[in-house]
């Protein structure tokens, strides 16, 4: 039994390495988007509690972080709780919002975070959110706030419908006070009003879901007019390095002609 689960892990090693291989020197994306779906559906088939599969996929962002700066990749998008999450059941957000703030509470102490120059954001709406955690949000983006080498986004409370309304009502706003005048706007301007306006490249190249589902849940509604979709039929607490890299290779096989 041993030797045979030996001899799994040696050849899965040695995928791994044949794929970092295949895709370090290719083109990579600058800007991935992720889906973080599938760890309910994890932990019922382990028999555990719901949240203990958030627990896990939680744990499972620092490896991704790591993976991603390994591979120079600019920026992550990460989907972590939808404005539709708040339905659940009451305990399943209670228990969702505490592991979020334990989580940014690492990112603070996170080495790599720093030595990479990460800039951390929360994007979504963000005041729906429990007050403890916008407090954590606001400590980490402060203390994240001068660095250029990297973006890691967390959409928290998001919904690609809402930002857009967001943004529309912020121009309207800015129409109604004279700063902007409506044949002003066009594309360019609209996105300065977006979750990801702070972005110097808000449209991923890349997007992935997890969990075998095949559609973006409003996912990045305006960013994610010409990016690249990636479903992957695994759980996103059991997503390994070896999902990326086969991610990335789809990516880099693929021809972009952005409607040419």
């Amino acid at each position: 039994m041993l030797k045979s689960l030996l001899s799994v892990l040696g050849i899965y090693g040695l995928y791994e390495r044949w794929l970092w291989h295949q895709v370090r020197n290719e083109t990579k994306p600058e800007h991935i988007a992720i889906i973080l779906d599938g760890n309910r559906r994890w932990a019922s088939k382990q028999s555990l509690n719901p949240w203990i599969g958030h627990h896990h996929g939680a744990d499972k962002i620092e490896d991704l972080l790591n993976w991603c700066l390994d591979l120079g990749v600019e920026s992550i998008t990460l989907y972590a709780f939808s404005t539709e999450n708040f339905r659940r059941h009451p305990q399943e957000v209670e228990e969702l919002m505490a592991i979020t703030e334990e989580k940014l509470k690492e990112v603070l102490a996170n080495e790599r975070i720093h030595e990479h120059r990460v800039r951390v954001k929360a994007i979504g709406r963000l005041n729906s959110l429990p007050k403890t955690l916008q407090r954590m949000i606001k400590q980490v983006e402060d203390a994240t706030k001068g660095y250029d080498g990297h973006f890691l986004n967390v959409a928290l409370a998001y919904g690609g419908r809402a930002e857009i309304v967001d943004a529309t009502r912020k121009i309207a706003q800015r129409v109604e006070t004279g700063e902007l005048k409506p044949d002003m706007i066009d594309e360019e301007i609209f996105e300065k009003f977006l979750y990801t306006a702070h972005m110097s490249k808000q449209d991923p190249d890349l997007i992935i879901r997890t969990s075998g589902e095949e559609r973006l849940s409003g996912f990045l509604l305006w960013q994610s007019a010409y990016s690249e979709l990636c479903f992957l039929d695994v759980y996103w607490p059991a997503f390994r390095k070896i999902d990326l890299l086969r991610a990335l290779r789809t990516y880099q096989q693929r021809k972009r002609r952005f409607g040419l």
